[in-house]
């Protein structure tokens, strides 16, 4: 199954607006959204933290860092299952 991974942080506004434009281009689809929190972990405090908002798409591992749009985020989900194939 797909799963999206959305890497946030706490009190971060850009971070809630890509929540919510990632739930408008997934509302049509089937596919869960795991939050990670990066203020937890020191390695993806390094990795992410002046990045975020981003989306992850394993297996693949491509990822699409804010700023987003509903349809960049479905062009990346198409450009993500074509990598997987």
């Amino acid at each position: 199954m797909d799963v999206i991974t959305f890497y946030t942080k706490p009190n971060c506004h850009l971070c809630e607006d890509g929540l919510w434009i990632l739930e408008v281009a997934l509302s049509n689809r089937d596919i869960p959204v795991h939050i990670v929190d990066i203020s937890t972990d020191k390695a993806l405090t390094e990795r992410y933290g002046q990045r975020i908002p981003v989306l992850k798409h394993p297996p693949y591992s491509i990822e699409l860092d804010w700023p987003f749009t509903p349809e960049s985020i479905l062009a990346w989900l198409e450009e993500s299952d074509r990598a997987g194939q």
